[in-house]
């Protein structure tokens, strides 16, 4: 096909090739408002499209497209080609909404996993490609592939937030069906689901974890109340220092032992292990002698 570059033609809507929709969530509200702006104003922006042999395949401009094939009227719309492949397609999709914030985090969710996935791009160049952190590609792709079947299909239609979403990822794929159930039962907020995402992985035995599941509210209460406050005053001052002390080693603690009873050495790279293998000999090492020198403690606090 004769076509430049940067250059605009006028595409008839038939002939417009939508194999990238699979990245993009299709909202009824925004069609129909785009709708709306088409049939008032026209077309004020174009489409934007790559081509693939003789094909013009969209890359942005899908609620355009949309709202065009409802509208009678619009046989064409006008349509700019930009010259990229098969992974700079997906990078333009994203580039040219990141402005604004038309992509949602479900979509970039798409995105991410396509790279890795389809296109054999590791977390770090999908990071350079889309000029975002690695930790931000960690994170998309983690709620792709962590996140259980059924929450995604909660997630896709809108009747799970992302912020939920990434909660559940902190479980073990065969616990986030149990708290996505108990979340929807009790019509939990992404901070209660959050709390009780905390108490599941801190609980230890399946007593505990089957009483946060069934009165979630209830074991937020308790442990909000069973917390060690950070101050509190009928404590001396050396007595706050160390209620602040055992808060941030109790936390510690618990987010340690759930790494180590869920993830452990299936989340390091062998050339982690090497380099870390110091620090657990130590931690083995403190958390041994704290014990003891604890039980002691206990003991002489109890003593007449």
């Amino acid at each position: 096909m004769d076509w430049p570059v940067e250059a605009y033609r006028a595409l008839r809507l038939e002939e417009i090739d939508v194999r990238y929709a699979r990245y993009r969530l299709s909202v009824l509200e925004a069609e129909e408002t785009m709708a709306r702006s088409l049939r008032r104003y026209g077309q004020v922006a174009p489409i934007v499209v790559c081509l693939w042999g003789e094909t013009a395949v969209l890359v942005d401009g899908f609620k355009r497209l949309a709202a065009a094939r409802g509208l009678k009227g619009f046989g064409t719309l006008l349509a700019r080609r930009i010259e990229v492949d098969e992974r700079s397609a997906k990078a333009a999709m994203y580039g040219l909404n990141r402005i604004g914030r038309h992509f949602g985090e479900l979509e970039e969710a798409w995105l991410v996993q396509a790279l890795v996935r389809e296109d054999g791009l590791s977390q770090v160049e999908v990071a350079t490609l889309l000029a975002r952190h690695k930790s931000w590609v960690c994170r998309r792709l983690a709620m792709m592939e962590k996140l259980c079947a059924a929450a995604q299909e909660d997630l896709r239609l809108g009747l799970l937030s992302p912020t939920m979403a990434r909660q559940l990822t902190r479980l073990p794929a065969g616990n986030q069906q149990g708290a996505l159930e108990t979340a929807r039962r009790n019509s939990l907020s992404a901070a209660e689901l959050r709390g009780v995402t905390d108490l599941l992985m801190a609980s230890g035995t399946q007593e505990k974890a089957a009483f946060v599941l069934e009165r979630p509210r209830e074991a937020l209460r308790e442990a909000q109340a069973g917390e060690v406050r950070g101050w509190d005053p009928r404590l001396s001052a050396a007595g706050n220092r160390v209620s602040r002390q055992l808060a941030a080693i109790l936390d510690q603690l618990a987010r340690m032992g759930n790494w180590l009873r869920h993830h452990g050495r299936g989340d390091l790279a062998l050339c982690d292990r090497s380099v870390l293998e110091p620090a657990f000999t130590r931690l083995a090492g403190e958390a041994h002698i704290v014990a003891e020198l604890t039980d002691d403690f206990l003991k002489e606090i109890h003593l007449p």
